[in-house]
C-alpha cells in the first residue's frame, strides 16, 4: 500500500494566491488531499513526517514547450529525434514514440523540480507533429504521459524556409499556403468520413496526415505555432481565426513589439529560450524584458527554456531572470507553473498547490527563481522523486 505523506508547516507557494502561508500538506494515493494550518489525528496516522518548517513548498514547475527526451545529452545530430528532415509535412508523428526516458536529462531537470514537460517536435517543419504532456521520471514513457496530446506543432519563419529550401518551401508565403492546404483536406476528410457513416465503401482512403489533424479542426487541441517574428506570429492568428482552431504562440520573441495586440488577442504566448546570442536575425529582439511586458499588457505568459536550446534545469532561472528585468515575480512563478500548465491543457492536473491535484512538490530552502537557492526535495505523484 502506498504510503501517506504529511508535509509540516512549510511555507506554502500555491501558484494560486499571492501571499505565502504556513501550512500542511497531506498526500495519498498520489494527490494532494488536504492542505489545512495544522493536520492531527487521523489525518497523520501512519504517514510518514516531512518536517518543513522555515522551508518553501512549491508546485512542480512546468515547462510549456521544450523537446526533452527527443534530444540526446552527448550524443550529436545522430541522436536527436526531434526533428523529421524528409518531408515537410509530417503531423502523423507522435512525441511519444520518440522519447527517450532514460537520457541522462531528465534526471537534470528533476533535480531542479521540473516535474513536467510538454515535449514535442521541433521548427524544421511546416507541421511537425503532435506534443505531449509528461512527468520528468520514470523508466517507460506510457507510464510518464499526463496527456498524450496536448497540441499539432507547426513552425513558421526561417526554420521551415532553411531547412526545405532546396524541396518545396522557399518562403513564408509557402509556409502559411502549406498550413491553409492541410487545413483544408482535413475538413473535406472528416466530412467525407462523416457522410459515409458505418459504409466503409464510401470512406476516403486512409491519409494518416489528416487523422492526425483532426483533433485540431474539432478543437480538440491547438496549434502550436513556432513564430519569432511579429509578422509570423500574426500569421498563426490569421490562420487560426479563418479557420476557427485553437492557438498558442510559443517562442513570441517580438512580443514586446505587438504587446497591445496580442493581449487582445487572447492567445496564450510562451516566451523563450532567450539566454544567450541571437543566431539567426528573428532572434534579434530577444529580450529577458519580454515576459514581463506581454504580462502587464495582459496576456497570459509561460516561460521557457525550449530545451536543449537552454538546458532544462535552467527553467526556474529563466524566471528568474524576467524577474530581474521587470516581470513581477508572482507573475513569473505562475509563468513556471499553472500559466504554463493552462498553455498545454493540463491545469486539472498539475501547476499548482491544491486539493485533488497530482502530489508533485519541491522543497526548497529559498526562492528558487533565485540562483543560490537550493532544491532539498522533489515529489512527483506523492512519492520522493529527489532528495539532496
Amino acid at each position: 500500500m502506498e504510503q501517506t505523506i504529511v508535509i509540516k508547516q512549510g511555507i506554502i507557494h500555491d501558484a494560486i494566491h499571492e501571499e505565502a502561508y504556513q501550512a500542511d500538506i497531506l498526500l495519498a494515493q498520489g494527490k494532494i488531499r488536504k492542505i489545512a494550518p495544522v493536520l492531527a489525528g487521523r489525518d497523520i496516522n501512519d504517514a510518514r513526517i516531512i518536517e518543513a518548517f522555515g522551508k518553501h513548498v512549491y508546485p512542480g514547475f512546468v515547462e510549456a514547450h521544450c523537446h526533452l527526451g527527443l534530444d540526446g545529452y552527448a550524443v550529436g545530430f545522430e541522436g536527436q529525434d526531434y526533428n523529421e528532415a524528409t518531408d515537410s509535412l509530417t503531423p502523423q508523428l507522435s512525441a511519444i514514440d520518440g522519447i527517450n526516458p532514460q537520457d541522462s536529462t531528465f534526471a537534470m531537470a528533476l533535480r531542479a523540480g521540473i516535474t513536467c514537460v510538454a515535449t514535442g517536435p521541433g521548427s524544421s517543419n511546416v507541421l511537425g507533429g503532435t506534443f505531449t504532456a509528461i512527468k520528468t521520471v520514470g523508466k517507460r514513457v506510457d507510464d510518464m504521459v499526463v496527456k498524450k496530446a496536448v497540441a499539432m506543432k507547426c513552425a513558421f519563419g526561417e526554420n521551415p524556409k532553411r531547412c526545405y529550401k532546396e524541396k518545396d518551401n522557399y518562403s513564408r508565403m509557402t509556409t502559411a499556403s502549406k498550413l491553409r492546404i492541410m487545413l483544408e483536406r482535413t475538413k473535406e476528410y472528416m466530412e467525407k468520413k462523416e457522410l459515409a457513416g458505418e459504409d466503409i465503401t464510401k470512406r476516403p482512403p486512409y491519409d494518416p496526415k489528416l487523422e492526425a489533424m483532426i483533433p485540431v479542426i474539432k478543437g480538440e487541441i491547438p496549434l502550436k505555432a513556432h513564430a519569432h517574428r511579429a509578422d509570423d506570429i500574426f500569421t498563426a492568428i490569421r490562420i487560426a481565426k479563418e479557420y476557427r482552431v485553437g492557438l498558442t504562440i510559443d517562442h513570441c520573441t517580438d512580443g514586446s513589439l505587438i504587446a497591445e495586440e496580442l493581449a487582445a488577442e487572447g492567445f496564450p504566448v510562451a516566451v523563450g529560450p532567450s539566454f544567450g546570442h541571437a543566431g539567426k536575425y528573428e532572434l534579434k529582439n530577444k529580450s529577458f524584458e519580454t515576459p514581463g511586458i506581454l504580462d502587464r499588457a495582459g496576456c497570459a505568459v509561460s516561460i521557457i527554456t525550449d530545451s536543449p536550446v537552454i538546458q532544462q534545469q535552467y527553467l526556474p532561472l529563466c524566471a528568474g531572470m524576467a524577474v530581474k528585468n521587470g516581470m513581477d515575480a508572482f507573475k513569473a512563478l505562475q509563468a513556471i507553473t499553472i500559466t504554463a500548465a493552462k498553455h498545454i491543457g493540463i491545469a486539472d492536473r498539475v501547476g499548482s498547490l491544491e486539493e485533488g491535484k497530482d502530489a508533485d512538490l519541491v522543497i526548497a530552502n529559498g526562492d528558487p527563481l533565485i540562483s543560490d537557492t537550493s532544491v532539498e526535495l522533489v515529489l512527483v505523484d506523492g512519492k520522493i522523486a529527489w532528495r539532496a
